[in-house]
């Protein structure tokens, strides 16, 4: 190659994908050996880390990623999609309206949680006690957040997706799988929280994912880009129903309902 084919060349190299003419390699491996071999969520760990996992390992993570898929219509990302499905677009349009609205205070929770577990599993491996590391952490994270991200939930008084979740974390420990430095911090944020408390306040999903995701080895952004891998499955499906009900620009409200006078204009 002259050396301007090169500089292209080098300036989109990448250690992710190669691609030729009849080659397509995902991270070194042919793509014709994954297929058939490799699941999907084995192949979402191959892609963003360069190793396959372990059999338990995927199979923890596909845990974590099908509890994410979908929490109802009222959740704004599963709304958002909804309504711009009536917009005469495509699916992929109301897919993308719908992932947007993924931020910090819809679908960021889990991110924060990795990273809330981690100072703490930081703190106690420079030498605090779990219990000094938790309270520093947790002081430390309320000086800019009124909540503790992976806690509480407005709906649920216990998160039916925490037990399961937490339950296979425990036998991966047992197990050797993982090694549970995190599953340990989350128990202990726990703990602190309900120190005093009538009505208790459980890990939610964002709490038992973010561990399974920490417990994993995967960095807190990642945190976040797996759960929006995960509701982009519920995202479609309430996408795709809307569209088959043949309904206009969808609003917040049933038509029938709708005031006949807007305030302030009678």
């Amino acid at each position: 190659m002259d050396a301007g084919t090169t500089a292209v060349a080098d300036w989109w190299a990448t250690a992710i994908c190669r691609m030729e003419p009849g080659v397509v390699e995902l991270r070194g491996i042919p793509v014709q050996e994954l297929i058939g071999s490799h699941g999907f969520v084995a192949t979402i760990w191959l892609m963003v880390r360069g190793t396959s996992p372990s059999a338990r390992e995927a199979a923890l993570l596909e845990a974590a990623m099908v509890a994410s898929v979908d929490h109802g219509p009222q959740a704004p990302s599963i709304a958002i999609a909804r309504m711009t499905a009536t917009c005469g677009v495509g699916l992929n349009n109301a897919m993308a309206s719908g992932v947007n609205a993924l931020g910090d205070s819809h679908g960021g929770a889990g991110q924060q949680c990795v990273e809330l577990l981690s100072a703490i599993v930081e703190r106690e491996a420079a030498g605090d006690s779990l219990e000094a590391a938790t309270e520093a952490a947790v002081t430390g994270f309320r000086k800019h957040s009124r909540y503790l991200p992976g806690f509480g939930h407005r709906f649920h008084p216990r998160d039916p997706r925490r037990d399961p979740l937490l339950g296979l974390v425990d036998a991966a420990v047992a197990d050797g799988v993982v090694a549970g430095n995190h599953l340990r911090a989350a128990r202990a944020v726990e703990e602190l929280l309900n120190q005093g408390r009538a009505k208790p306040i459980p890990m939610n999903i964002d709490g038992a994912t973010a561990v399974i995701y920490a417990e994993l080895g995967f960095p807190p952004p990642l945190a976040r880009g797996l759960f929006v891998l995960s509701r982009s499955v519920g995202i479609l499906a309430h996408a795709w129903e809307e569209t088959t009900q043949g309904r206009r620009n969808k609003g917040p409200m049933p038509t029938s309902i709708l005031p006949a006078v807007l305030p302030g204009r009678a």
